[in-house]
Parts: C-alpha cells; structure tokens; sequence
C-alpha cells in the first residue's frame, strides 16, 4: 500500500501574522489527531512576525515526519495559499482549519464519524465558540441580491433575529442543534477527498472573501449536504489577520460579494450591476465610518 493511502487525514493551514494563536491550535490539534497517521501542512503566507519560528518550535517538539512547510515569499492571499496547500494533500480526509482556533478534545472524532454517516453528506462543520465560551454564529444561508441591501443598511445588524433582515447570516438559528446548512463558516471545515476530486479546487477569484461561500455552493451543486454539528467545538478568536489590514480588507469583501453574484446569479443581470455600484459606493464609507469610530486603533 502506498503512503499516501495510509494517511487518515490532511489538515491544511494558512497562516499570516499568526503569532499569537498558532501553537495552541497546533498543539490541540496534535492531540486530536495522537492516534491516527496524519499529516499536517502548513502554508505561511510571509509572515512579518515570529508566526514561522513559533511553527518550527512546534515542529521541533513533535517531530518534523508529519509536517509539510510551505513558505510563501510573498502573500498570496489565503485562497491561492489554502490551493497550494490542498494539492500537497494525500489523506483520505481533509480539514482546513484556521491557524486562530483550538479545537476541542474529541471533536474531530465527531466530525469523522457524522461524516462517514450519510454518503450524502459532503463536508461537516463544528460549533464555533467565542474565546469566553459563548456561542459564535458561523452558519449561513446563501445569499440573495436583497441581502446586501440588507447588510450595508444596517438592518440585518438592528435586527439580528429577524428571519427576513437576517436571513442571509441565519439569525433565527441558535447554532445549538445539527442540521444541514448551507455554508459554514471556513474556519474549520472536514470533507473526505472524493469531494475535491469532484468539487475541484477553491476558485482564486475570490482572495480571502467568499471562496468558501462559493465553495459551499459548487459542492451543493453536486448534489451533498453540508452537515453543522454542534457536538463537536472549535473555539475561533475571530478575524485576528483580517483586523490587521480592514480597510483593504473591506475593499476586498465588498468586491468579492459583487463576484459572487456575478457567477453564480444569471437573472436579471442588471441588478448584479446595480449592487456592483452600490457596494463600490459604500466600500469608502465603511472605512470612513471605521476609522471615526475608532475601530481601527481597536485593531
């Protein structure tokens, strides 16, 4: 047999200026995996900080047999470094996972399992906890042209319960039972390989901002169901690498929604042009609205 058929499971992360979080995600994922052959890749997308020299203290301490280190000159963008990553992958199974999480003891044995389930069952997603261990919301459904309306408005924010304001991020869902959704949050997502073989690759249209929204619908389009399962957890300190740089940031997510529209909403394209506009508009008064808050000396 070959050593890529004995590989259980590839974890793939993509780390930028992740310092701060990488060895406690590391090393709770280390013990999740302690009885399994395993491999994890890491693609660093040329941190500035000690983000690389913590990962190879890591990697020191446990043994380098499990590791594969991809470190990118320049950064990429998560979306073109998690590719690099997932075509270094051999496992039977594959978890993308966020370098700012920590995943809870026995969770990946859950996700494995409610995975193996259910041929229809494509890809599973954990519970998100904030850092206090308060419940973070992190389904969605998939969003319609209203739903940007909706968001830059405010009104999805004033009224985050109501099931036509909100029903884009699901504020009538309480992420406390298991369902299937449409698209969980990427930052931990377990799949077995033959949906990438048949799914394909992330699209690098989109940098950071909607690659998982657009993959969670391509691999719906094949006709799986994405299971979230709250049994298993993952504590998120959300959004460490995107407040480092939120003004480009915020460009880079109001263009990757209008991307999103453009391929997959083929009626009526006028209006994706029209939103096109809207959310060229409001990107700079985001930002303005940003920095007289505050927000960026918080980041």
């Amino acid at each position: 047999m070959s050593h890529e058929r004995e590989i259980e499971i590839s974890v793939v992360i993509v780390t930028y200026n992740n310092e701060p979080v990488i060895s406690s995600c590391l090393h709770s994922l280390l013990t999740e995996l302690a009885n399994g052959q395993h491999q994890i890749i890491i693609v660093d997308n040329n941190s500035s900080d000690g983000t690389r020299g913590t990962i190879n203290t890591v990697v020191n301490e446990v043994g380098a047999a499990a590791f594969k280190i991809i470190e990118n000159s320049q950064n990429l963008g998560f979306t073109k470094a998690l590719n690099q990553g997932l075509k270094k992958s051999s496992g039977k199974h594959i978890l993308i996972l966020n370098p700012d999480t920590i995943v809870q003891p026995s969770s990946l044995k859950t996700l494995l399992s409610r995975l193996s389930e259910d041929n229809k069952v494509g890809m599973t997603a954990p519970q998100l906890l904030n850092p206090d261990g308060t419940v973070q919301p992190s389904c969605r459904r998939f969003p319609v042209r209203r739903d940007v309306l909706f968001e830059i408005s405010g009104l999805s924010s004033a009224f985050r319960e109501s099931k036509l304001f909100s029903r884009w991020k699901m504020g009538d869902f309480n992420h406390l039972s298991c369902r299937c959704v449409d698209q969980p949050q990427g930052a931990c997502l377990l799949f077995e390989r033959r949906l990438l073989d048949q799914v394909g690759l992330w699209d690098e249209r989109f940098p950071m901002f909607f690659s998982d929204v657009d993959w969670c619908k391509r691999v719906k389009s094949h006709g799986y169901e994405i299971l979230f399962e709250p049994a298993a957890k993952v504590v998120h300190y959300k959004g460490l690498s995107i407040k480092q740089k939120r003004p480009a940031m915020i460009c880079s997510s109001h263009r990757s929604f209008y991307m999103y529209f453009k391929k997959h909403k083929h009626d009526f394209i006028i209006l994706n042009e029209i939103l096109g506009v809207i959310l060229f508009v409001t990107a700079p008064l985001r930002i303005l609205w940003f920095w007289l808050s505050g927000e960026f000396q918080k980041s």
